[in-house]
């Protein structure tokens, strides 16, 4: 099956302390059925020191499920469901059902 969530794709949380945000999807976990999101689902983690790295408590994001989450519309940036289309030249791409604009170029 082809992923309605891409990397790089603008995405809007739908449930949990981050209901309403929107952000970046920075990576796609499609084994585990979750995504990292910029600056959404942030968790402290104690991080030991090492040669490369300061220790201390650092934010990080952490994965979120993709029922959780859902792509922006182009046109207005409110949560749509995605559909596919096959374009004439054969291309298959991702469209909002929302407002039928086309989200991957």
């Amino acid at each position: 099956m082809a992923a309605k969530i891409k990397k790089g794709d603008t995405v809007v949380v739908l449930t949990g302390r981050d209901a309403g945000r929107s952000g970046e999807v920075i990576q796609v976990l499609p084994k585990d059925d979750k995504a990292l999101v910029r600056g959404i689902n942030l968790v402290k983690r104690h991080q030991k020191q090492t040669q490369s790295q300061e220790g201390g408590i650092i934010s990080k994001e952490a994965a979120i499920h993709l029922s959780n989450i859902a792509v922006a519309d182009p046109k207005d940036g409110k949560a749509t469901r995605v559909g596919f289309r096959i374009l004439e030249d054969g291309r298959k791409v991702r469209f909002a059902k929302r407002s039928g604009d086309l989200i991957d170029g």
